[in-house]
């Protein structure tokens, strides 16, 4: 698979990234996104596979979005046949988030990304469209702490794994009015909090890289991006576990679905028989080989945001694969035009 689509899922985040950096500082974020969305279609419609979205941008609707369930590739096409023979067929599994971060675009701040992860047919968790809790730590802490103890606990295990003092900790979580009792938690065993608006899997990306000065991932966030988080982290060998958050009251904000109940019913039909399992990464990226690849569409602390220049543009992304074992960071220029300079820095 590795061999097969790695280069051209780095061109699909590019693409996507490329499209949604136009619009960085307009206030635009709906626009941001829908950018992203058509060109990360156009570019996987031009891959040789048969891919299935299983987290996207939701059901399919009137909007230009990339729906679950939707097919995209070559293979997918109506003159398919002609082109696609069956016995050689690839056919993924695809989560995507062309642009992960859309405030963050829109008000020209910094950690936003076009992403996706890849596994082979049912090789991704199909997430609902909840919410979940989720914690995220680098690989010396894997197995050591759980969403299941306190934050004081992981704090305290972070500290021995990590070879650090508590108060030398930063744990990132995402600033919601449901975080307040996690967040003075955190403080009050001594650790700092790095508070975002938008963008945890860049978060849960950087637990797993030394350097980066983030710890930890704490919170409740978006389902979706916990599974795209959790490809990553497998591949990374970092820590990620995720828990789905159904009860409206816990999470205050838009939860789909109008009470705990109806949400209860509606992991029932999608054959979620146990709601409050708690997954690993594993679990959530179950496949025999996982592909993740992310592009900055603003800078973050992993990856330079698009930079354009007279002609062309600069993009930095990282693909990380289960399968040759590498986390590679791509720096790549793109020419529109014949550029009357190539920008180096």
């Amino acid at each position: 698979m590795e061999s097969t689509l790695g280069l051209e899922i780095i061109e699909v985040v590019e693409q996507a990234a490329i499209a949604s950096a136009r619009w960085m500082g307009k206030g635009e974020k709906n626009t941001a996104d829908q950018v992203a969305v058509e060109a990360m279609r156009e570019r996987m419609n031009r891959i040789h596979m048969r891919g299935r979205i299983v987290i996207g941008e939701g059901e399919r609707d009137d909007a230009p979005m990339l729906y679950i369930g939707e097919e995209v590739g070559i293979c997918t096409q109506p003159d398919a046949k002609a082109y696609c023979n069956p016995d050689e067929l690839l056919e993924i599994d695809i989560a995507v988030d062309p642009c992960e971060g859309t405030n963050l675009v829109a008000y020209g701040q910094n950690g936003s990304m076009a992403v996706l992860a890849i596994s082979e047919k049912g090789g991704l968790f199909a997430a609902p469209d909840f919410y979940m809790k989720k914690l995220a730590a680098p690989p010396q802490a894997k197995g050591h702490v759980d969403i299941n103890k306190s934050a004081t606990e992981n704090l305290k295990i972070l500290s021995e794994c990590l070879d650090r003092a508590i108060d030398e900790l930063v744990v990132v979580v995402m600033k919601r009015d449901r975080h307040n009792d996690l967040i003075k938690e955190i403080r009050d065993a001594g650790a700092r909090v790095k508070l975002i608006s938008d963008g945890d899997v860049g978060a849960a990306l950087a637990c797993a890289f030394s350097g980066t000065n983030t710890h930890a991932l704490m919170g409740i966030g978006a389902a979706p991006e916990g599974v795209i988080s959790a490809a990553a982290m497998r591949c990374l060998g970092g820590h990620f576990q995720g828990q789905l958050i159904y009860d409206p009251e816990i999470v205050k904000t838009g939860l789909i679905g109008e009470s705990k109940e109806a949400n209860v019913a509606r992991l029932t039909d999608m054959g979620i028989t146990d709601p409050d399992k708690v997954y690993d990464s594993h679990e959530l990226a179950s496949g025999e080989t996982v592909l993740f690849a992310a592009t900055g569409i603003t800078s973050g602390e992993l990856m330079s945001g698009v930079r354009f220049f007279h002609g062309g543009a600069r993009t930095q992304s990282l693909v990380i694969s289960s399968q040759s074992k590498t986390a590679r960071f791509v720096d790549t220029i793109h020419m529109f035009e014949q550029p009357k300079t190539l920008q180096i820095r």
